[in-house]
């Protein structure tokens, strides 16, 4: 083990590693070693530049809270969380295409009533959004979970707030109907840069690329017997669908708004006044 050069090493930090006993960390750590000292072979770092990318780390997980996840931003906008999101989940076939999580989900959203105002304290041009789950027969998933968070019409997440955690609006919690049918009235989100005062931001500027993510809606689905969903329902027209950051877009799930004059609606609800309305019925895949 002594006099290693770069011809070498990399050979005997697999044969150390290789002692792992559980069969899948072996497996990763391998491929982890062998990928990373091919990269570095490649580039052939300066000593300075290794310093300069450890440094850039060290910043990406000190920007990290429980209202930002800067690591996220990173996978996203180097296409890594497509690229795992695309591994999981086969194109094509019945279910709902899926789509990256993003750095501004929040576990446990408040709870609300099918039909509920989740937008509380925001303006915006009234939007309606009517949805159904089913399986891939055709029948109604009574009860899933839809949980749905999305930015308000400046291009920002509740929790990008100065209240953080404790002030969560433009997200909730829904239960479908027996049915398998939802429904909630918000306002139309807009498109926005994710946030790029940080090391990300530094990384994009670097690339010259630009920040910004099309409109849309998060939906996270989840009921027994299905493979959770998440995806999102991107906005008709909205900038940036040919461009989005984290390249997350499909077309699939491009969705365009409705008028809805105010009454009964197209699926037998009932609003105030006139929104726009963004309706999709979405397919769950079997476990």
């Amino acid at each position: 083990m002594r006099n290693l050069d770069d011809n070498t090493i990399t050979d005997a930090v697999i044969e150390r590693v290789s002692g792992a006993p559980e069969p899948r960390t072996r497996e990763i750590c391998e491929a982890l070693v062998r990928h990373l000292h091919a990269f570095c072979k490649e580039i052939r770092p300066t000593q300075q530049e290794w310093r300069q990318g450890i440094n850039f780390l060290t910043r990406v997980g000190a920007m990290c809270s429980s209202t930002r996840q800067e690591f996220v931003l990173l996978s996203d906008i180097l296409g890594v969380s497509m690229l795992v999101d695309a591994i999981n989940h086969a194109a094509g076939g019945a279910q709902t295409e899926t789509t990256v999580l993003g750095p501004f989900y929040v576990e446990n959203a408040p709870e609300k009533a099918l039909g509920s105002f989740i937008a509380e304290g925001l303006e915006g041009q009234p939007m309606l959004v009517e949805g159904s789950v089913s399986d891939y027969a055709g029948n109604p998933v009574a009860g899933a979970i839809v949980d749905v968070w999305h930015s308000d019409d400046e291009g920002f997440y509740d929790v990008q707030g100065e209240g953080g955690l404790a002030d969560l609006t433009g997200r909730a919690r829904f239960h479908a109907d027996a049915n398998g049918n939802f429904w909630f009235r918000s306002i139309v989100p807009r498109f926005y840069p994710i946030p790029y005062d940080g090391p990300v931001g530094d990384m994009l500027q670097a690339q010259r690329r630009h920040p910004y993510r099309p409109a849309h809606v998060h939906f996270m689905i989840a009921a027994p017997g299905f493979d959770t969903l998440v995806t999102h329902l991107f906005i008709g027209g909205s900038p940036y669908l040919d461009s989005d950051v984290v390249f997350g877009v499909k077309r699939e799930l491009v969705v365009g708004l409705e008028p809805q004059p105010g009454g009964k609606t197209a699926r037998g609800n009932t609003i105030d006044v006139d929104m726009q309305a963004l309706r999709y019925d979405f397919v769950l895949a079997p476990v």
